[in-house]
């Protein structure tokens, strides 16, 4: 699990590899990621958007910007949380991702919110040493 908490709306992602959806043979593995956010702060918010840097283990980066998160916009009260999966395609069997989500409150203003770096890494053949 990785976490950010930026004016009090905690943002928490748990990654995990995909090997039904993956083909390392044609150089395709997926990640899943979900994510919870949860507002513990005293105002309403609104996700307007995302911006996801996606990053391979070669450098390569991918930027992802677009309208809410999964089709919705959600609206969290203070207390109340909001959770999704999504998933990720790499070209490699290692990476990263880090964004931002922007947030509005009732009063018009906005802010980006962190979503914090967390890594996609396939599953590795743990060494026995003997």
């Amino acid at each position: 699990m990785y976490q950010a908490v930026t004016r009090g709306i905690s943002v928490t992602v748990t990654p995990r590899y995909m090997p039904e959806e993956s083909s390392p043979e044609q150089s395709r593995y997926f990640f899943a990621y979900t994510v919870e956010i949860i507002n513990a702060s005293l105002e309403r918010v609104q996700l307007r958007a995302r911006h996801w840097q996606i990053t391979d283990e070669h450098g390569q980066v991918q930027e992802v910007r677009g309208a809410g998160v999964v089709g919705e916009e959600p609206v969290l009260g203070p207390g109340e949380s909001f959770s999704y999966t999504s998933g990720c395609p790499l070209p490699t069997p290692s990476g990263t991702m880090q964004g931002t989500y922007l947030m509005e409150t009732t009063t018009g203003e906005t802010f980006d919110v962190e979503i914090p770096a967390f890594s996609l890494d396939i599953p590795r053949t743990k060494r026995v040493l003997h």
